[in-house]
């Protein structure tokens, strides 16, 4: 069977870094050590004027095809997972396309918020496997910060902003889990709790962007359960256990939930990718992010089972198990 292996990496950081105590700064009612006890996040990158959503995926992208050691004209279609595209329309999928060069196929957004990169590799991975596509540029980028209310002490101190990006493409495999690639993807979503994470703006309802809301401790309860839902679903549809996964790398949205999650599944801290520290929540950008980093440190191997998942406003969440 055919299966959606990946063949480069990249991702890019702006490089205005705002410690905590830079918020503190601004007049926000917090501290540096208020933010860690409750988040484990120390600083995050926030673009300047004039930086876009698109400007951070072309920097990702452009990384992911050298990685792949391919040129943008091999490329069959290109996904961009984002909630804050440069604009309503055109996707920042097409501007993308356009910047790097790549005159053929397809491009296109797909919005899931925090779970968009997950959402997008079961997309590529899907377009891959019908034969629509035989290479995939997958990217996560956002610019976050323009949707925060930087009054609200609760959300503006999770958020930052940043691009990762992956090339996936077709080759043999033969039905296993012992191949190199993609093995599944799991997605799920429940809008009836809209209101726990949601902006409160857009086009057809305010005409303006708005700003994002959210009831923390409601988001924190059914984050875990959730993703450990999810974990779980993907581990037994490739017939595997939790334990025979090597590296979890999850969105990176509060320490406390990935410990959480960890917790509740019995998994080992230390095959639990963390970089909210140092990135903050970068919604669809926070797992290609940590997944670069660390695949760049050589703990990720050729060969290892790894597991990528995350939740987001909608409610979205989902899974995605690679042999690496």
């Amino acid at each position: 069977m055919i299966r959606s292996q990946v063949i480069g990496l990249g991702s890019y950081l702006p490089d205005n870094v705002v410690t905590n105590a830079d918020i503190a700064k601004r007049g926000v009612d917090t501290s540096d050590e208020w933010i860690q006890e409750r988040t484990g996040i120390r600083e995050r990158r926030i673009v300047r004027d004039g930086e876009t959503t698109s400007h951070l995926a072309v920097e990702a992208a452009r990384e992911a095809l050298k990685d792949a050691a391919i040129d943008a004209g091999e490329l069959d279609l290109i996904v961009v997972a984002t909630t804050t595209p440069d604009e309503t329309f055109p996707a920042t999928a097409t501007t993308v396309q356009a910047r790097l060069g790549m005159h053929r196929g397809a491009a296109f957004d797909v919005q899931a918020v925090c779970s968009g990169f997950i959402y997008g590799l079961s997309v590529a991975d899907n377009f891959i496997k019908a034969g629509q596509a035989r290479t995939v540029l997958l990217i996560g980028a956002e610019t976050m910060s323009r949707l925060l209310d930087w009054t609200d002490r609760t959300t503006c101190v999770l958020f930052g902003d940043g691009a990762g990006a992956m090339v996936l493409q077709a080759h043999d495999g033969e039905g296993t889990n012992a191949d190199r690639g993609v093995l599944n993807t799991k997605l799920f979503s429940d809008g009836r709790l809209h209101d726990l994470l949601y902006v409160d703006g857009g086009p057809s309802s305010t005409r303006t962007t708005g700003h994002l809301r959210m009831q923390g401790k409601e988001v924190f309860r059914h984050a875990v359960t959730n993703i450990c839902a999810a974990i779980e679903a993907s581990a037994f549809e490739a017939g595997l256990t939790v334990a025979d996964i090597d590296w979890f790398v999850p969105h990176q949205a509060n320490q406390r939930i990935l410990d959480g999650t960890a917790r509740k599944l019995g998994i080992d801290p230390k095959k639990v990718i963390s970089t909210v520290a140092v990135h903050g929540n970068t919604s669809s950008a926070s797992v290609p992010l940590a997944l670069h980093q660390a695949v760049k440190d050589g703990r990720i191997k050729p060969g290892d089972l790894v597991l990528l998942e995350a939740m987001g406003g909608g409610f979205t969440w989902g899974a995605g198990l690679v042999r690496w």
